[in-house]
């Protein structure tokens, strides 16, 4: 996890060869330029550079600007996949190159955004990026109405929603979910289990040891470090977050059961009608898992119209 950091991806490319990759480390140094930069060597003279977000313009105390890195490298060109949001370094990374006779191209494309959403979330709407995970029956129940839910879907399943959490920085539950089930919120991966992420009970309760405790949807802007955020629990805390448009995107199980009168996935998401239902959501991912039907599904916002 590169956590502060952002995920930054890039590769230094001379005459058609790529003669230095770098990424991101974990807890955010090196950074990819640098990375890539000390691979590349004396190559880097007079090549492209290709990286996914700005290089960055400000000095800190864990490290040089990458800005700087490239100018002192001797790039002949650098091209952006994304603009940094950061003020430290909004625009001045690209006109820090420039200033030094580098030609630079902006060149933004969804797959980039699609790689630093949560930083770029984060950044736009001060909170993490979030993803609900719902394990449904045909009939859209999570459980039985005696509340029996283990398990619904398959085995195959369960080890996706495991690499599922290995790429989130944090896992939240609701507090009706951790009474009834004590979950542990890990990853059960055969080496990834050091990718557990941190966890996350929304309640009015007092903390666990070892989980944070948030009182409304709303203060996971207060979660410190966390750009991705994993939302597993029950109907009131899944209809919760989406009755505050906080759920950027549905990640949906869905097993060949039906289980009739149940409990429903989801409980109050403050829909006033029909129309408002419409438009939302945007299909972006389906797969077959074992016996299931994975599905993945993105908010579409205004703002992205």
């Amino acid at each position: 996890m590169s956590r502060p950091n952002p995920a930054v991806g890039c590769l230094i490319v001379k005459e058609g060869t790529v003669v230095g990759r770098g990424w991101t480390h974990g807890g955010g140094r090196p950074h990819a330029e640098a990375a890539a930069l000390e691979e590349a060597g004396d190559l880097a003279a007079g090549a492209t550079a290709y990286v996914t977000l700005e290089p960055c313009a400000h000095v800190s105390p864990r490290g040089p600007a990458c800005a700087n890195l490239l100018r002192e490298a001797g790039v002949a060109r650098v091209v952006v996949g994304s603009p940094d949001p950061d003020p430290r370094t909004a625009g001045e990374g690209v006109a820090r190159l420039r200033d030094a006779g580098i030609e630079v191209d902006l060149l933004p494309t969804p797959e980039v955004g699609d790689s630093l959403t949560g930083y770029l979330t984060r950044a736009r709407l001060a909170r993490p990026f979030v993803t609900l995970k719902l394990a449904v029956s045909l009939d859209g129940q999570i459980a039985t109405a005696s509340g029996e839910s283990q398990w619904i879907t398959g085995e195959t399943s369960r080890a996706h929603v495991h690499s599922r959490r290995a790429m989130h920085d944090a896992i939240l539950v609701g507090g009706g979910t951790w009474r009834a089930d004590q979950p542990r919120l890990d990853v059960r991966l055969a080496g990834l289990e050091h990718q557990s992420p941190r966890r996350i009970l929304l309640s009015r309760g007092i903390a666990p040891d070892g989980v944070t405790v948030i009182n409304t949807p709303s203060q996971i802007g207060r979660l410190d470090e966390v750009q991705y955020l994993y939302v597993e629990g029950g109907a009131q805390t899944a209809g919760s977050f989406l009755a505050e448009d906080l759920v950027d995107r549905i990640e949906l199980y869905r097993a060949p059961v039906l289980i009739g009168e149940g409990r429903s996935a989801l409980g109050d998401i403050g829909l006033g009608s029909l129309d408002e239902a419409h438009g939302r959501w945007k299909l972006t991912e389906r797969r077959q898992l074992g016996s299931d039907c994975f599905e993945a599904y993105s908010r579409s916002r205004q703002e992205e119209n």
